[in-house]
């Protein structure tokens, strides 16, 4: 079976919308605005495209990325995995030619199928509304999160507010770095 990893850049009120410069979001950037940087933060995010095997998205973040990624050299191992989009709307003809092997998935059900493949890790990348119904179908085995010491208020967040049983979390990597920002790695309890 292989492990669905969500990984977010996130406020401290739970806003992941606009973590970079996506348009139409009113504080957008704000992850690189106002925060100092520092390079320690973004180490996981090396660790996270060297252990995946795979990249899982919703079709609005497969619309940011698709027309960005492919040219990026920041991002080789992700440009040569396995790509798989969620998306009930989304055809193939849509699908960009550059940028490796992509898979439209249909449903919630096609994604716990695909967990129970052979192969190593799936990071899901942005995609808000997959990683809320991800994590209300109890798909997700892990969170990599970073914090960023900002209250958004308004936006996207990365968990529901649906009423649904507790669901605990094993904290087994945390870091504090000197802009604020807090690295928290979780494995779901099941």
């Amino acid at each position: 079976m292989r492990t669905l990893i969500a990984t977010a850049f996130v406020s401290l009120d739970g806003v992941i919308e606009g973590a970079g410069e996506e348009p139409g979001y009113r504080n957008t950037g704000w992850t690189f605005k106002d925060i100092e940087f520092d390079e320690a933060v973004y180490g996981i995010k090396g660790r996270e495209q060297d252990e995946a095997a795979a990249v899982l998205m919703g079709r609005v973040s497969y619309e940011l990325f698709s027309p960005v990624w492919p040219g990026m050299s920041e991002f080789p191992g992700y440009n040569a995995m396995p790509k798989y989009v969620v998306s009930t709307t989304l055809q193939e003809k849509d699908l960009v030619s550059n940028w490796g092997e992509i898979s439209i998935l249909r449903s919630l059900d096609d994604v716990a199928a695909l967990k129970q493949t052979e192969g190593g890790p799936i990071i899901i990348h942005a995609s808000a509304t997959l990683n809320r119904d991800l994590s209300d179908a109890r798909l997700i085995d892990r969170y990599h999160l970073l914090v960023y010491p900002v209250l958004l208020g308004a936006g996207k967040r990365l968990f529901s507010d649906t009423d649904k049983d507790k669901q605990n979390l094993k904290l087994t990597e945390s870091e504090s770095y000197a802009n604020g920002v807090q690295k928290l790695v979780y494995d779901v309890v099941r």
